[in-house]
């Protein structure tokens, strides 16, 4: 076998460094992905109903909503449930016209007339706290019609976040669906709905869930730091997707119920345990025996925050399988093309002399991000 060339190698080296020290450096500057408010939201929303009557139910997240309202800060800086609570009651009438401006539902061309039901309530997502708001729509017409959602929540040209996607699940009149709602594409139908384009759309969110989401990315990468060989990979690799899996469906369609303050900061936690013991433990032997348990079981908690990112509170249909299913599959192909980038690179890196320190170095970031997140997270939880 042809040795590889010093140039190749350290060429491999200088690509590693390069793509980990993007990574870190976009999680230093964004330490929190569970308490970051100046990026990207999500919006939730349930509708159901039949004939001239439906009722939405939207959560929204606070802080966003209430500077989107044009409130003081004493209300979008409110700390705590009640005060939450207190400071949506207080500014009820500017939230509802708000909401109402920017969320509309029709019925055969007609605006369907909002109106709010009983009080708002907040509750946390993740490690933060949304408002939910429930509003019924009275539809002019006979029994039969054909429904638009139509979505404009917390635009861009508001400054405050970008790329809002709003995630609608709809029961109406029969006809069951999810769709994503983005600004190029902010409306649906019920009557109109194609599987396809469902199939497509939760594919990309799943995508966007994983590419995006550094704190998976990253102990993604610590797998790929403390594996040894393909097979290492391929046994980790495929531990993490089943654990994973079954505890996203079972999250999604509401038979496992784990609150996020405690889901996210163990994610955290999750990264930093895993990139030690592959620095630390070198012995192949000793890895093997923690390493398939250990991701085995930090997978299945990695399944609850996939989760927690479709907001599904929906019981169940072969609709709803449909989509978590295409937002499962989007989340593979990221991590299978992140391990078919980085790992070829990693082996490359090994056959250096320098990788005895350059792993190290290139996992210490890791860690202290990691434990910075651990940290961050419970103390917004507290």
């Amino acid at each position: 076998m042809r040795p590889v060339p010093r140039r190749r190698l350290t060429a491999a080296l200088l690509t590693t460094v390069t793509a980990l020290a993007a990574l870190l450096a976009a999680g230093l500057a964004r330490p929190a992905p569970a308490a970051a408010h100046d990026a990207t939201s999500t919006a939730y929303v349930e509708v159901k109903g039949a004939g001239s009557h439906l009722e939405a139910t939207l959560d929204l997240e606070y802080d966003l909503l209430m500077k989107s309202a044009w409130l003081y800060a004493e209300a979008y800086d409110a700390k705590g449930r009640a005060e939450q609570l207190r400071q949506l009651r207080t500014n009820a009438g500017a939230v509802t016209e708000y909401v109402t401006g920017r969320f509309a539902v029709t019925r055969d061309g007609h605006v369907c007339t909002p109106h709010p039901v009983g009080d708002a309530d907040v509750r946390t997502r993740g490690t933060r706290p949304f408002a939910v708001l429930s509003l019924a729509y009275d539809c002019p017409g006979g029994a039969d019609g054909t429904y638009t959602i139509s979505s404009a929540l917390f635009p861009d040209s508001e400054s405050f976040v970008h790329s809002t996607e709003t995630i609608v699940h709809y029961d109406v009149d029969g006809q069951r669906g999810s769709q994503v709602l983005t600004a190029a594409e902010p409306t649906l139908e019920t009557a109109g709905h194609h599987e396809s384009h469902q199939i497509a759309e939760f594919f990309l969110l799943g995508t966007e869930h994983l590419l995006f989401g550094l704190d998976h990315i990253l102990f993604l990468l610590s797998l790929l730091i403390g594996a040894r060989c393909l097979r290492d990979i391929v046994r980790t690799a495929t531990a993490f997707t089943a654990a994973h899996s079954v505890t996203f469906l079972l999250a999604a369609t509401g038979v496992v119920h784990v609150p996020g303050a405690v889901v996210e900061p163990v994610i955290a936690a999750s990264i930093a345990v895993v990139a030690l013991a592959g620095i630390v433990l070198r012995d192949p032997e000793a890895s093997g025996r923690w390493r398939l348990p250990v991701v085995f079981l930090f997978g299945l908690v990695h399944g609850l925050g996939f989760a927690g990112a479709l907001g599904i509170d929906t019981s169940w249909s072969w609709e709803l399988l449909l989509s978590l299913l295409s937002f499962n599959v989007g989340i593979e192909v990221v991590q299978l093309a992140v391990i078919a980038a980085v790992f070829p690179l990693l082996v490359l890196l090994r056959r250096m002399p320098a990788h005895r320190w350059v792993l190290p170095a290139l996992t210490a970031p890791i860690v202290i991000v990691s434990l910075y997140w651990f940290v961050d997270r419970l103390a917004v939880v507290a």
